[in-house]
């Protein structure tokens, strides 16, 4: 999957979400894309190289880490819980569905439970691929 495909993939899994809003408020080269007011994915490109970055859980994005080499720490984000995805070998479009929702739902998770636009818990799980 090369850049230009990793960003549409990207942006059509987010648009498909219940909720969920593009804004651009860093200025016209950052898509954030963000559910109840809170970012759950940014696209970017850095040095040329267009990149999502995503919200992960802390174990979970040490073991994409260290099996992907092109999931590095969230580019400007906390490394901790956030992680930066590029183009490359073994990115194809089911990774980057998965990544995105679960992205997505680590957001929802923590909003308060009257504003959740889904379960966090069972949203998405039917097509979670087993790593």
């Amino acid at each position: 999957m090369n850049g230009s495909a990793l960003h549409k993939t990207a942006a059509n899994c987010s648009e498909e979400l219940p909720g969920a809003q593009l804004e651009h408020p860093f200025g016209p080269d950052w898509e954030v894309y963000k559910v109840r007011g809170k970012v759950f994915m940014l696209m970017t490109e850095v040095p040329g190289r267009p990149v999502v970055i995503l919200k992960a859980d802390p174990g979970e994005a040490h073991a994409l880490r260290e099996q992907y080499r092109h999931i590095t720490p969230g580019y400007h984000m906390n490394k901790k819980h956030w992680i930066t995805l590029e183009s490359g070998e073994g990115v194809d479009k089911e990774l980057v569905r998965e990544l995105v929702t679960d992205s997505y739902r680590l957001v929802v998770a923590h909003l308060p439970k009257a504003e959740q636009p889904v379960d966090p818990h069972t949203y998405g799980t039917g097509t979670r691929a087993a790593r």
